[in-house]
């Protein structure tokens, strides 16, 4: 980095020896360089490159780098990276640009390419039709083996993958797929027909991203075709696009799991306003449910005052609760998501979780009798009390942890939104419920 800088300061610029050092350097690597560079570095650079890497550099590079390149660029360099790029990375680029910079790079792409973007990004976010690529091969079933790999050879230098072909008839409805590993082996007098695969694991352009993602890890595959309605092939959704389908999927859960509003960019770009507005919200939200463990100590006042050392034991008893209840709504949430549980394992998942909280709750609450009666004066009944309230709460907290989940999948929410917050919030309540009426039973106040 220190080396390209001095480099770039130097007066003229060695751009020799800046082809030389980009030459050994993978593209994505290169791309690094651009976060830390200050922003008149940036056109500049970007500008010596390699005009054979330039294009795929620029895929990799933040949104707030590319957009800097972009208007340091002319029209003709803009039209030159741009056609360049494969579909989803450039409907990835568009999405990110303003409008002044996205109508400049329309106007500078072909108008082909231009209405495939616009098709693309008609399609509902974070469907498979958001994210596929329109750079793959296709091949007829009439044709032979070595009529394959002379289409291959001529039109697979654009494609984004060649490790699969997708076999299609002339109106483009998908029928098969051939590996390339199939292709090699067979005779080079075989017809595709003969050797393709033709129950082809596919997906709609309609179908929400993390589905496709599942199919990815179910079958173990590189890249998906994407067909439409009419079951035509329209393109392909490949193993890197779900890297990043994940990652993105897993933030979001994270960020919610958490109390977060999602937020798209990541937290050193962002500001502080953007931060607190994303935080604010579900603050508000946790702050006014509170209210109704507020109205459940109010109405226990008269036990608070009759045994105030009852007090002592609510904030225990609230975070046991709490964190059972999280723990259950974690692996639930992660087993949802994996496609280990489905909305009808609703009363299995329930029963396990019921066997969890009674053993859970017998060895905490043992370890709790004891540590209330030798703190407390050795009472007994008062160890008793707060013992059978915590071993009550673990159960509910698990009942509770794992039910939430599947049931907002079942009504079609985001599992995420019942973790943590939102569950110790209903488990705090349940708790202080249980403790004063265990309280209120065995005291006779």
């Amino acid at each position: 980095m220190d080396e390209i800088i001095e480099i770039i300061n130097g007066t003229p610029i060695d751009i020799k020896r800046l082809h030389a050092i980009f030459a050994g350097m993978n593209p994505v690597d290169i791309a690094g360089l651009f976060e830390d560079m200050d922003k008149d570095s940036i056109g500049q650079v970007f500008r010596v490159l390699p005009k054979a890497i330039a294009a795929e550099v620029f895929a990799y590079i933040e949104p707030d780098e590319q957009q800097l390149i972009v208007e340091n660029l002319t029209d003709k360099e803009i039209s030159e990276i741009i056609n360049k790029l494969f579909m989803d990375d450039t409907v990835d680029f568009i999405e990110e640009m303003p409008a002044n910079v996205v109508k400049r790079v329309l106007q500078n792409v072909g108008v082909e390419k231009r209405k495939l973007i616009n098709q693309i990004l008609r399609y509902p976010e974070d469907s498979a039709g958001s994210v596929m690529t329109t750079e793959y091969i296709n091949l007829g079933e009439d044709m032979t083996v070595a009529e394959a790999f002379d289409f291959i050879r001529k039109t697979g230098v654009n494609k984004e993958t060649i490790y699969t072909s997708y076999v299609i008839t002339p109106d483009r409805k998908l029928i098969g797929s051939l590996s390339a590993k199939t292709l090699m082996l067979a005779q080079p007098g075989e017809r595709v027909s003969d050797i393709m695969e033709k129950n082809v694991i596919h997906t709609h352009t309609t179908d929400d991203q993390e589905m496709v993602a599942g199919l990815f890890k179910k079958y173990d595959l590189l890249s998906m075709p994407v067909v439409d309605n009419d079951d035509r092939l329209v393109g392909i959704v490949t193993v890197d696009d779900v890297l990043e389908i994940i990652e993105e999927e897993s933030t979001e859960d994270i960020e919610i799991m958490g109390a977060l509003q999602p937020s798209e960019e990541p937290y050193m770009k962002t500001g502080i306003i953007q931060l607190a507005k994303n935080r604010m919200l579900w603050l508000l939200v946790l702050m006014l449910s509170a209210t109704v463990t507020g109205a459940v100590l109010s109405g226990f006042e008269d036990a608070l005052a009759v045994l105030p050392i009852l007090v002592i034991f609510i904030p225990m008893l609230m975070d046991t609760g709490g964190n059972a209840g999280s723990q259950s709504s974690t692996l639930i949430i992660r087993g949802m998501a994996l496609g280990e549980i489905e909305s009808k394992n609703l009363l299995e998942v329930l029963w396990k979780e019921v066997r969890i909280g009674f053993l859970c709750g017998i060895v905490l609450g043992f370890i709790n009798f004891i540590r209330v009666y030798l703190m407390n004066g050795r009472n007994a009944v008062l160890a008793f009390a707060v013992t059978m309230s915590l071993f009550c709460t673990i159960i509910i907290a698990k009942m509770v942890g794992c039910m939430l989940p599947i049931v907002a999948k079942k009504i079609k929410v985001d599992p995420a939104i019942m973790a943590a917050p939102l569950i110790t919030t209903i488990v705090d309540a349940a708790s202080l419920l249980i403790y004063f009426s265990i309280a209120k039973l065995i005291f006779k106040i």
